[in-house]
């Protein structure tokens, strides 16, 4: 079991501590997180197999980030929760959750749900399309919809992009950017800067004022993902230049993102 990484996201340190040691036990290979903060980048650093999701954070609300979960990689989520009514079960299943476990419990009736959902998982499968609202990644044809437009991107142009997005808004800097976007090692983290220009000239209304991958200063780039939901008016979208999309469909493998 020592391939299998899970990540415990749970507000109470003790809880999260005794779940971690059990299942390390078990030789799963085990991150913990207290907040959605930290969650965040635990799940982008770590991409594990299963989540352990505590319905009820001090910094923002579980159902919610198990919706943004379940639009990642897909991984497995057992939700925790204090609420045991059939509306609070009804409502974690709808937002991703493929199990459900109110507290308090047992240990061993976790660890069986642990296992059960594991066997479940017999060949992890990527997520052929993700939807961001105006902006669709496909990532078989390896092409980007946005604003209801195909953009011709580059290899790699589409390998940042796809980061950006993925991260759902945290900031990344250029190093994390680079291990994560790039198929080779590369010691120049301004390569991030080059590739982030020409990017940006063909998914912003204004590439001199970016709105859409914005400069985090002493960190590096986020992706705005509030301004995906905005509604574009008809004449602001009609300021994109034409011949920044493509309609062909691109063959290159996925294998560079």
């Amino acid at each position: 079991m020592g391939s299998v990484c899970i990540e415990i996201i749970e507000g109470n340190p003790h809880l999260r501590s005794l779940l971690g040691w059990h299942l390390q036990q078990l030789e799963y290979r085990v991150h913990q997180a207290a907040s959605i903060y930290q969650a965040r980048e635990v799940f982008l650093s770590h991409q594990p197999t299963l989540v352990v999701l505590d319905a009820d954070l001090p910094d923002g609300d579980g159902i919610e980030f198990c919706r943004w979960l379940h639009r990642q990689q897909q991984p497995l989520i057992l939700m925790l929760s204090a609420r045991n009514t059939e509306g609070d079960i009804v409502a974690g299943l709808k937002a991703g959750a493929d199990d459900y476990l109110s507290k308090p419990f047992g240990m061993q009736e976790f660890l069986a749900r642990v296992e059960a959902l594991i066997r479940r998982k017999r060949t992890p499968t990527a997520p052929a399309y993700l939807d961001y609202g105006t902006l669709q990644i496909d990532l078989v044809q390896r092409r980007v919809r946005f604003q209801g437009e195909f953009i011709d991107l580059t290899p790699q142009e589409f390998s940042l992009l796809y980061v950006l997005a993925q991260a759902g808004g945290v900031p990344l800097s250029r190093s994390e950017l680079l291990r994560r976007a790039w198929p080779d090692a590369i010691d120049n983290p301004r390569t991030i800067d080059t590739h982030v220009l020409s990017l940006r000239k063909k998914v912003e209304l204004d590439p001199r004022q970016p709105n859409l991958i914005q400069t985090i200063r002493n960190v590096g780039y986020r992706f705005n993902m509030e301004i995906l939901n905005t509604n574009i008016s008809q004449s602001q979208t009609t300021k994109l230049p034409r011949e920044r999309f493509n309609n062909q469909r691109s063959t290159l493998s996925t294998s560079q993102v």
